[in-house]
């Protein structure tokens, strides 16, 4: 991971690009979501810029998890 990426990982609020780095996703397909109202909770701010904030990605992300044998849950 280049020094670049730590700084977005760092950050609280995103910009489509950093969350297309941090999540391995396109922003075209970002955009795609906006525009069906899919995917992680964005706002729109002054109109056209989009901003992510980290605390809404990490709850979209951890919100359909896959259980496999060996995850701790299943051991409870």
């Amino acid at each position: 991971m280049n020094y670049s990426n730590v700084k977005v990982l760092e950050r609280q609020v995103l910009t489509p690009r950093d969350v297309a780095i941090v999540y391995g996703l396109s922003e075209g397909t970002l955009a795609n979501w906006r525009s069906q109202r899919r995917g992680p909770k964005f706002y729109r701010l002054s109109g056209r810029k989009i901003a992510y904030f980290r605390a809404d990605l990490e709850d979209w992300a951890r919100r359909e998890p896959v259980i496999t044998r060996d995850s701790d849950e299943v051991n409870r």
